[in-house]
């Protein structure tokens, strides 16, 4: 087992606190309270708290932490939940989340203080991992429950959370499972109290079955009492986890009651490089591709280059239509023409289907010969490094080349008449950008070009740079490389450069997993008949979902040669998307974007950010209208009711956002003349802001410690290439 979370050590039966909650009829002559757009995350450290606090984060919704083992941290009180403002009351805080259902401790002032401003406002909390006892309306585990590891259970949706918080979901939820040697979860499975204490209700959103019985365990529910509402989740989860990417989006719709700041989608978007050239193929005997400079074989009738076909493209226009996601082609125009100089002059059969279909897919500039644009490369040293001159100075690519490779292309695609705008670029290999270890900074002649051609969105490799920045007046847009090799045609040779990559030494392989700290070494060699779809697709079809479940808009990347031959691209985006649509319901549909959108939403989300940590974005709710303040120029975002209309001039409204997920999301600026956003929820919608029903608020005493196992603790890698999760 790994550490603990930070729980006081009393026992689950602890003797309740009375706290004094001045009774509702004392507030009905208050104004309508203000509730600030803000979540407080009470934080012991552990990953189930932290999950919560990145969702929170990579959606943009704004929050406040207190680090419970922080010395001098501020006290949780009443003037530090609320006050007045404009003779109005304010709650500071839309909702909270603590690490269990108390992490103050027996007899706690500011847990009493919490539950009487939870009760006053109508506030949410989520407990993020607690124990499952009569304190959160649950039996104990020893009830006919079960207490344990949950790796590799499938867990379910159940009526009410179908019909609630977690609508978005097809029913499945899947825990991971990725090496059975490492305890990568731990739970509580619990059925509800027979008999709820007066006043209170439990209603279970997600179960699974009890090992052993035919009861159902609740892992997620809503526990109603003493005026408060509190989501008890009894499984520990870390924020890469697939059962908690699954889930979050609903505990954060909970908590808020569907109105906040930030937005959460799923994205998915595949970018083929090198159409229309041809790719070097793996040679299996020499364990290297013949024609890299660290490769002794050259090309040749005997290790044949791989290019798509006209019924390779015939197919991929069929593939796309079928199943929904738009492909952006990234093409070289020089293969075209190679292939008409080998054939006597005679048309390339295919450029003419992808012509024909050309509106089927996005199209992006690839430059016409996949040039490097970086330094001059010298190739006699292996692996290659920069050129220099006799002062030492490194040899750049020179302007003139990069603006030839840049313009003949799309003067290439013009006299082909291909329609795309030339405003998104992908280099060869990314180069000109940085290339660590050789090349530790831009090509100097890169910007200018970019800024003369117009380019205003240039790719870059996730895996060097995931940050989005400034190239002259372009922008980058990281992308996520797909572990399917750009040098292969068939599932035979991929598993062959597979295995070698990520074998022993001992094993035939090259060995360089045993010293590398970012990817793991196979048991042992996969079968190269079989390893491919029983292993290889399925594991990235994983990585690749990971993205897509992260809120994460970067396209991925793979190339034409994997979409020729045995076509065994296809395998591995097939495996997403099935696996997409076994999760998720028709109302959150995958997000495919084109790379200038891709790189806009980047954009918009670091100005979101930075204005958040600057504190100069104020944002709360009075009665049905919301307000938010940005600094001019900075986009909000938001997730609202469906029916939620954005106030324009003169008090016109229009609706907010786009559907996804049951709710509307989106961004928005103010209109012209407007300082402010303003909306107006729709009637009904509005969620509570006064004391909700009962008894005055009592507080249990905490739970004993509970266990974190080690696969919680830390990342636990999908496999060979998937240690480094985002």
């Amino acid at each position: 087992m790994g550490r603990t979370t930070r729980l006081a050590a009393a026992c689950a039966a602890g003797v309740l606190l009375a706290v004094a909650v001045p009774a509702t009829a004392a507030h009905a002559a208050e104004p309508v309270p203000r509730i600030d757009l803000r979540v407080l995350v009470v934080d012991d450290g552990g990953p189930a708290t932290e999950a919560i606090r990145a969702e929170l984060e990579e959606a943009g919704t704004p929050y406040t932490t207190v680090e419970l083992s922080a010395a001098g941290r501020p006290r949780v009180d009443e003037a530090f939940l609320s006050d007045t403002v404009d003779g109005r009351p304010r709650a500071k805080y839309q909702g909270v989340v603590l690490p269990n259902d108390n992490p103050f401790g027996p007899g706690s002032p500011e847990m009493a203080a919490l539950a009487s401003y939870e009760k006053r406002f109508g506030i949410r909390q989520v407990d993020a991992y607690t124990y499952a006892r009569p304190a959160v309306g649950l039996n104990t585990p020893q009830e006919a429950g079960y207490s344990g590891s949950l790796d590799g259970t499938s867990a379910q949706v159940t009526g009410d959370g179908a019909a609630g918080p977690f609508a978005y979901l097809r029913k499945n939820v899947p825990f991971e499972d990725n090496d059975s040697a490492v305890n990568e979860s731990w739970g509580y499975l619990a059925t509800p109290l027979e008999k709820q204490a007066e006043g209170a209700a439990y209603t279970s959103y997600l179960d699974a079955p009890v090992p052993g019985g035919t009861a159902r365990g609740s892992l997620i529910g809503q526990y109603t009492h003493d005026g408060r509402s509190e989501l008890v989740v009894t499984f520990v989860a870390n924020q890469y986890q697939k059962q908690f990417r699954l889930v979050s989006r609903g505990i954060v719709e909970w908590l808020t009651q569907g109105v906040h700041l930030g937005a959460s989608r799923n994205y998915f978007g595949v970018h083929v490089d090198d159409v229309f050239a041809s790719d070097d193929r793996w040679d299996s005997k020499l364990k290297c591709t013949p024609g890299d400079v660290d490769c002794p074989g050259n090309p040749g009738p005997q290790h044949p280059p791989i290019r798509m076909t006209a019924a390779d493209a015939g197919y991929a226009k069929q593939w796309s239509e079928r199943h929904g996601l738009t492909l952006d082609l990234a093409y070289n125009g020089v293969g075209s023409e190679e292939y008409r100089a080998e054939h006597g002059g005679a048309a390339d059969p295919l450029l003419r289907q992808l012509a024909a279909d050309q509106k089927s897919y996005r199209w992006i500039n690839h430059t016409y010969t996949h040039a490097f644009l970086g330094c001059e490369q010298n190739t006699t040293a292996v692996p290659w490094k920069c050129a220099t001159d006799l002062l030492g100075r490194v040899r750049w690519v020179s302007r003139q080349t990069i603006d030839g490779q840049v313009n003949d292309n799309l003067n290439w695609a013009a006299r082909q008449g291909l329609v795309h705008d030339k405003d998104e670029l992908v280099t060869g290999e990314h180069s000109g950008l940085r290339t660590l270890p050789q090349q530790g900074e831009d090509n100097p002649e890169l910007a200018p070009v970019l800024t003369k051609s117009g380019v205003g969105w240039i790719a870059s490799d996730n895996s060097r740079e995931p940050q989005q920045r400034k190239v002259g007046t372009a922008l980058t847009v990281p992308r996520y490389p797909m572990n399917v090799y750009y040098n292969v045609g068939t599932a035979a040779e991929q598993t062959d450069e597979y295995n070698w990559l990520y074998t022993k030494k001992s094993d035939g392989g090259s060995g360089t997993c045993e010293n590398s700290t970012t990817t793991t070494c196979l048991k042992a060699p996969l079968d190269v008949r079989t390893g491919f779809t029983s292993y290889i697709a399925p594991l990235e079809g994983r990585i690749a979902l990971g993205h897509v479940l992260a809120n994460d808009p970067r396209p991925h990347f793979m190339h034409q040669s994997n979409l020729a031959e045995e076509r065994i691209g296809y395998t591995v985006m097939e495996q997403v998307l099935g696996d997409y649509k076994d999760l998720f319901a028709d109302s959150t549909p995958l997000v495919n974007l084109r790379m200038r959108d891709v790189g806009a939403e980047l954009g918009k989300r670091a100005a979101w950010k930075a204005a958040l940590a600057s504190g100069k974005v104020t944002a709360y709710r009075i009665g049905s209208a919301v307000t938010v303040t940005a600094p001019a120029g900075v986009a909000a975002t938001a997730t609202l009711p469906d029916g939620t209309v954005q106030v324009q001039g003169g008090g016109a409204g229009v609706p907010f956002g786009a559907a996804y997920a049951g709710r509307r999301s989106g961004w928005a600026e103010p209109a012209a003349g407007q300082a402010q956003i303003t909306f107006t929820l729709p009637a009904g919608a509005t969620p509570a802001a006064r004391a909700l029903p009962g008894d005055a608020a009592r507080v249990q005493a905490p739970a004993a410690a509970l266990p974190v196992p080690e696969g919680t603790g830390k990342r636990v890698p999908y496999g060979p290439g998937g240690t480094a999760r985002p």
